[in-house]
C-alpha cells in the first residue's frame, strides 16, 4: 500500500470522526486499526452528535467525494436494508448534493463557448442550480427561440478526486486478490476496473449525450419511456444541453397518489422497461435511482416514465443476453437443473462441477421465494444467498454484469416504494418468452441468414483454396499452432513477484533477527543511540523496510 493511500485512509477516518460517526468507524474493518485516533480527536469535544445520524452520514459522504456519494445513492434505494431515517437522508444525495458556487458555474459555461457571449446563445440562464449531484450540477436556461433547456456542468477538479480514490480501490483490490482466499473467484481487480471506466465515462458529456440519443432512438414511438432530446450544437465535453422535461419525481409517492396514478401499472411498466432495455436492446440505463426518473401522470391510468442522467449505461453482449434470458426463464419455471447446467456451460462455474449438487443448492435458496408478493421477499437477500451458495462451487463474479446487478437492486427498491404487491415473475416472464421466441424462431433465423449472406458470398469461393493450403502445410510438416495465454503470462508474473516478496521477507526477517542478536550480545561495545547499538538500528530499520516491501508489492 502506497503512503498516500494510507494517508487517505486516515483522512476518511478523520471525516467520519468529524461528523461523529463513531459507530460506523467501529463497524468498518478497514478503519478499525485507526479507531484509536477517534479518542484523540478534538471533534469529540467541539462537535456534537445530537444531529440525526442520517444527516451526519450524508454530510460525511458528500465531503469524502463522488465515489462515496455514489455509494450513498445506491444505499438510499434499499429501504428494506436501512432504517428509515438513514434512507431519507441518503435520498438527498440523488439530486441535493451541496452545489458549487453559481459564479463558478456561469464562468465554466462561458469558458465552454470561448469568446462567444452567452447572450448570443441563451435568452436567460438561471443562476441557481436546479439540482446538484456527485459528478455534475444542473441549471435551467431558455434559448433564443424560447425553448426551455437544462445545462449540466461537470464539477470542477472532480477528475483529480476520482483518480485518488480509484487508486485506493485498485490497491485494496490487488491486496484482496493476492491475499484473500476468495480473491481470484470474486475478481475484485476487474470489478474495480469496470467501476473506474463507468466513473470516467460520466465525466464526458459528449459520451452521455450520445448515450441519451441512442436510448431515445430505442424507445422512439414507445408509450413506456420518454428520453429528452439533446441539443448537439451547444453540447461540449464538460457541458450538456438537453431539452427540459417536467414530471413527478418517482420518489414522491404522495404526489403520485394525489394524482391518482395507477401504481400497479406504473410498477409493471418499470419492470417492462428494464427487461426491454436489457434483452431487446442490450443497452440499459444503469443509474436508475429515484433522482433520475420522473413520471408523466397526464393520463393517470397509463403513466409513463421520463429518464434523465445518462452518464452510466450498461451493455450486454448477445451471448450474455442469451444466457441471462435462459437463466431467468429457468428460474421463473423453477427449473433449477437448467439453471445449474447453464452456469456450467457459460463457464461461470468450473467444468467439473457436479450439476446435481449445484441444482440442489440453488433450489434450497430459490424455492422459498416463488408465489410470494414483492413485499415479503428481498431480491437483494436472494442474490446474497445465491452468491454465498455459489461460493462453495467456486463461481466467478462476472464484471460485465456488475451494472446489471446494481440496476436490478435499484428496480427492486423502486418497486417496493411504488407497489409492494408487484409480482415480478408474472410481469417479466411474458417479456422474456416473447424475446426468446423472436430470437429463436424462424423469423430470427431468416434475419440472421440475410445479415450473413454477403459475408458468405465473399468467403465461399475462397474455402477450397484455403482448405488445400492447410492440407499442403500439414503434409509438408509446416503446419504450426501457436498458443498464447494471457493467464499463463499473469501466472509467470505472479510467480516472479512471489519470489521477490519471499526473498525480501526472508532478508528482512534476517536483518531484524540480526539487530536483536546484536542488541542482546554481552560485552559488545559499540556506538549507542537511544540505548541501542547503531548497528541494531540500521539492521532493524533495513529489515523493517524489506518486510514492508514484501507485504505491499
Amino acid at each position: 500500500m502506497k503512503l498516500r493511500h494510507f494517508f487517505r485512509l486516515i483522512q476518511i477516518n478523520h471525516v467520519l470522526a468529524k461528523h461523529r460517526l463513531d459507530e460506523f468507524i467501529q463497524a468498518t474493518h478497514l478503519l478499525r486499526p485507526l479507531r484509536f485516533l477517534n479518542y484523540l480527536s478534538p471533534y469529540r469535544l467541539t462537535h456534537s452528535n445530537e444531529e440525526p445520524r442520517g444527516e451526519r452520514l450524508r454530510l460525511a459522504l458528500e465531503e469524502l467525494g463522488p465515489i462515496f456519494v455514489k455509494f450513498g445513492q445506491i444505499l438510499s434505494t434499499r429501504r428494506d436494508l436501512l432504517p428509515d431515517d438513514i434512507a431519507d437522508s441518503l435520498a438527498k444525495l440523488q439530486d441535493q448534493v451541496t452545489p458549487f458556487p453559481n459564479e463558478q458555474a456561469l464562468a465554466m459555461i462561458q469558458q465552454a463557448y470561448g469568446d462567444q457571449p452567452l447572450d448570443e446563445i441563451f435568452a436567460h440562464i438561471d443562476e441557481q442550480a436546479l439540482a446538484s449531484a456527485s459528478i455534475a450540477q444542473v441549471h435551467t436556461a431558455k434559448l433564443l427561440d424560447g425553448s426551455d433547456v437544462i445545462l449540466k456542468i461537470v464539477r470542477p477538479n472532480i477528475e483529480k478526486q476520482i483518480r485518488r480514490d480509484v487508486e485506493l480501490l485498485h490497491t485494496m483490490a490487488d491486496l484482496a486478490q493476492r491475499f484473500w482466499v476468495d480473491g481470484r473467484r470474486l475478481r475484485p481487480k476487474e470489478v474495480v476496473t469496470e467501476i473506474e471506466k463507468n466513473l470516467y465515462d460520466e465525466l464526458d458529456m459528449m459520451r452521455e449525450a450520445a448515450s441519451a440519443s441512442q436510448l431515445r432512438r430505442n424507445f422512439e414511438g414507445s408509450d413506456l419511456l420518454y428520453v429528452p432530446e439533446i441539443n448537439w450544437q451547444l453540447t461540449k465535453m464538460n457541458l450538456l444541453v438537453q431539452e427540459r422535461i417536467y414530471g413527478i419525481p418517482i420518489g414522491d409517492i404522495a404526489q403520485l397518489n394525489a394524482n391518482n396514478v395507477n401504481m400497479e401499472k406504473l410498477a409493471e411498466v418499470g419492470v417492462e422497461i428494464f427487461f426491454t432495455q436489457a434483452f431487446k436492446h442490450g443497452f440499459f440505463h444503469a443509474d436508475m435511482h429515484p433522482g433520475n426518473i420522473m413520471v408523466n401522470a397526464s393520463d393517470p391510468e397509463n403513466p409513463y416514465y421520463i429518464a434523465v442522467d445518462f452518464g452510466i449505461m450498461g451493455t450486454l453482449s448477445p451471448e450474455d443476453q442469451n444466457y441471462l434470458a435462459d437463466n431467468f426463464l429457468a428460474f421463473f419455471n423453477s427449473d433449477y437443473r437448467r439453471v445449474a447446467e447453464l452456469h456450467v456451460q457459460s463457464g461461470w462455474v468450473p467444468a467439473d462441477t457436479r450439476v446435481d449438487e449445484f441444482e440442489a443448492a440453488i433450489r434450497s435458496v430459490c424455492e422459498p421465494i416463488f408465489a410470494k408478493p414483492l413485499n415479503e421477499i428481498s431480491f437483494g437477500q436472494v442474490l446474497l444467498r445465491l452468491f454465498q451458495t455459489a461460493r462453495r462451487f467456486n463461481m466467478e463474479v462476472q464484471p460485465q454484469l456488475v451494472l446489471l446487478q446494481k440496476t436490478l437492486l435499484n428496480i427492486e427498491g423502486l418497486g417496493r416504494q411504488l407497489y409492494p404487491e408487484l409480482d415480478l415473475w408474472k410481469t417479466a416472464k411474458p417479456i422474456l418468452e416473447q424475446w426468446m421466441k423472436e430470437k429463436m424462431g424462424w423469423q430470427a433465423t431468416l434475419k440472421t441468414l440475410q445479415q450473413e449472406a454477403p459475408n458468405w458470398i465473399q468467403t465461399l469461393p475462397k474455402l477450397p483454396m484455403m482448405m488445400h493450403d492447410i492440407a499442403q502445410q500439414a503434409q509438408d510438416g509446416k503446419l504450426k499452432m501457436q498458443l498464447s495465454s494471457r493467464d499463463l503470462k499473469e501466472l509467470k508474473q505472479e510467480v516472479r513477484n512471489a519470489s521477490y516478496r519471499s526473498a525480501a521477507a526472508i532478508s528482512g526477517a534476517a536483518f531484524v533477527v540480526g539487530a536483536a542478536i546484536i542488541k542482546g550480545l554481552d560485552g559488545y561495545s559499540a556506538t549507542m543511540l537511544a540505548g541501542m547499538p547503531v548497528l541494531s538500528w540500521v539492521l532493524g530499520l533495513w529489515g523493517g523496510i524489506l518486510l514492508y516491501i514484501s507485504l505491499s508489492k
